[in-house]
Order: C-alpha cells, then structure tokens, then sequence
C-alpha cells in the first residue's frame, strides 16, 4: 500500500476491524519509512450484473430502478420498505448463487413476482400488469382468476390436514 505521505510501497499493519456495518475492513497502516499513520479500507469488489433486456439489449443491473417499480406495485398497500429491501437481497444473491453474470429481465421479474405473489396479491397484480403489459381486461382477468385458482387449490390442501 502507498504512503499517502512519502509514497513509500511499504507499510506495517498497526490496527484491522470491520466498519460498523460490516462490509469492509479498516486497517491502520504505518509507513516503514517516514513512520505516518494512514488508513485503508478492504472491501469485497462485486461482479456486476449484467441484464438482457427483452429488446436483446444490455445493461448493468440497478437495484434502484428494481426497488422503483416494486415500490409503485406495493404504493398504498401494507407492504414495508424492509420487506423489498429483503426480497431485493433475496433476488440479488439467487444471481450471484447461480454465478452467471448475465441474467434476462424477464428472469428478474419472474423472481420478483413469485416473492410479490407470497407477500401481497394485489402488489402481485399491479406489478404482473407492467412487467406483463396486459393488453385488455381479459388479460387481466385471466391473471387475477390464474392467482383465485392458486388460492383455491392451496386451501384444499389445507382442509386435507
């Protein structure tokens, strides 16, 4: 590590404990030849994500945009902020898990609608008639009676018990 001070490649470790949130290492270093202190952080360099969009174009991932649309689908409805951000973290380590490092939107949405499905069905709704793009009512309702027949089928199963 350079001395911020005299440039000098070679320096002694005085001091290393992790930031309060956990995400990188602070390290007190000490030039070996003009004796200064300085301080260098360590974190973990990610792979970015690499998303193919339905037109075949890519870009890189954004966790924000993500956060966005799933935020205007729950807007009004009895959904956490700390609920996304878990699902966000959910969806983002099945990416990295699966060490591709190119993954299609339409995989992403599918993951994000299986999760909103679980956490709340009208957000379920809202967010499948934008990453679905419903052309009409009967598109529409063919989801909503798709979601119905998920309901029905779990609560057969339940009575069974």
């Amino acid at each position: 590590m350079r001395c911020l001070y005299c440039g000098n490649l070679e320096s002694k470790v005085v001091d290393s404990r992790s930031t309060d949130d956990g995400t990188a290492i602070r390290r007190r270093r000490e030039c070996l030849n003009c004796g200064r202190r300085f301080t260098t952080y360590e974190k973990i360099e990610s792979v970015p994500i690499i998303v193919i969009k339905k037109d075949g174009s890519r870009q890189q991932y954004d966790r924000e945009k993500l956060q966005r649309g799933i935020m205007n689908a729950c807007a009004s409805r009895p959904v956490s902020i700390n609920t996304v951000d878990k699902m966000l973290d959910e969806i983002e380590s099945a990416i990295h898990n699966s060490l591709e490092r190119e993954v299609s939107s339409v995989k992403i949405g599918e993951m994000v609608m299986d999760r909103l499905r679980d956490i709340d069905e009208v957000s379920y709704v809202r967010f499948a008639s934008v990453y679905k793009q419903f052309k009409d009512i009967d598109t529409f309702k063919a989801e909503l009676e798709k979601l119905a027949g998920g309901e029905k089928d779990e609560k057969k199963v339940g009575d069974a018990d």
